[in-house]
């Protein structure tokens, strides 16, 4: 459950680099073929700041998730993962709700797949 835990939360963590890549450094090429359906082509430049900003916080939540996984008392380091699986659990949610519900699936079930993972190896 440990092994499984840590590796559905590193996915996560990679998927936030990501996404803080393509928000902060590609936003008007890689970010326009992934929101191209939901953005004007037009609107990528003037929103550039603002993708970035978005891409900001994307790496925080890495960042912390990847802090968890290196924090050696365990209490802490379950309490760092659950804190962080949770907001990214609910920015998806926001997300799905206001911006795409394909959110919900590409960033929520990771997130919610990991949380579930990291919440049996430490009750177990």
């Amino acid at each position: 459950m440990k092994i499984v835990a840590i590796i559905l939360t590193v996915i996560v963590a990679v998927e936030h680099c990501y996404i803080l890549w393509v928000e902060m450094f590609a936003w008007e090429t890689a970010g326009k073929k992934i929101f191209g359906k939901s953005l004007p082509p037009e609107m990528f430049a003037p929103t550039r700041r603002l993708a970035a900003n978005q891409g900001l916080y994307n790496g925080f939540l890495a960042a912390g998730l990847v802090w968890s996984l290196l924090i050696a008392d365990p209490v802490w380091s379950f309490n760092v993962s659950v804190f962080f699986l949770c907001c990214v659990i609910i920015a998806a949610l926001y997300g799905a709700f206001t911006a795409a519900p394909g959110i919900l699936l590409k960033q929520g079930l990771p997130a919610i797949l990991a949380l579930v993972f990291v919440l049996l190896a430490h009750f177990m």
